[in-house]
């Protein structure tokens, strides 16, 4: 009989793996026995609401999809891996460092059971330029399934908040030109590049999705919505920014 891998405790027993390594509480995981390993993204969904009952209050998102046409998927992030502009984070707090330059916004308001996309976007309050810092809590990046570091928070380490844009109604995500700079040194420049096109699609599509996972989305509620340079992996005492030519900019310091 075939193992079944959407086994409650099993998705539970992951769960719990993932938390000790991201408390630094046991060494990265090289590999899964493989009646832990999802073999959905349904599992790998209810591996991350365990990891979020674990981990505590969802206070905000990634979220993110490989076109304009794909299906979205998503992660819950919490209170502890969300910084504001200039941060300096610990030596310790990472196995990985890829940095990625982002766009995010934020929730003023909750979204109520008006899952209409007027409702949900009008609970919207503004854009940010984003640093999300790409960890895995296995042995190294990309080293497992895709559904596997899909439960593992999709690869989530941090996210950096910069400065609020309230206008964001008539921000273009597509049209918005920035440079990201490590250690001070240019090493992406572009237009856009975020392959999942209209942002607020996202949005929209997070706002149902987080209802029925049971994480409605909250007042206060930041959402990450893709890469738009990919990953740079850089090393300890590393000096991130990006530069957006209508958002501002934000900084990062990982030590």
């Amino acid at each position: 009989m075939p193992e079944n891998h959407s086994n409650p405790s099993n998705s539970l027993t992951l769960a719990r793996t993932l938390h000790v390594v991201r408390k630094g509480d046991a060494p990265p995981i090289i590999s899964l026995p493989p009646h832990c390993i999802p073999d959905s993204e349904e599992a790998a969904y209810e591996v991350q609401n365990h990891v979020a009952a674990l981990n505590g209050p969802v206070r905000g998102w990634k979220v993110g999809a490989a076109g304009p046409d794909a299906e979205p998927s998503a992660a819950p992030l919490h209170a502890e891996t969300l910084f504001a502009d200039g941060a300096v984070i610990p030596a310790d707090f990472f196995h990985h460092r890829g940095v990625e330059a982002e766009i995010a916004y934020r929730f003023d308001r909750a979204v109520g059971s008006d899952l209409s996309p007027d409702a949900i976007l009008a609970a919207v309050g503004s854009v940010h330029p984003a640093i999300e810092v790409v960890d895995t809590r296995f042995i190294k990046p990309g080293s497992q399934s895709r559904l596997v570091h899909m439960a593992d928070q999709q690869n989530h380490g941090a996210l950096i908040l910069g400065p609020a844009f309230s206008d964001w109604r008539h921000f273009d995500p597509a049209q918005e030109k920035f440079v990201m700079r490590v250690d001070h040194r240019r090493v992406s420049e572009q237009v856009g590049g975020n392959a999942a096109g209209d942002l607020t699609r996202l949005l929209v599509w997070l706002a149902g999705h987080a209802v029925r996972r049971g994480f409605p989305i909250e007042a206060g509620t930041v959402v990450t919505t893709g890469s738009l340079s990919g990953a740079f992996f850089v090393p300890h005492r590393t000096h991130v920014s990006v530069q957006f030519g209508t958002l501002g900019t934000v900084t990062a310091f990982l030590e």
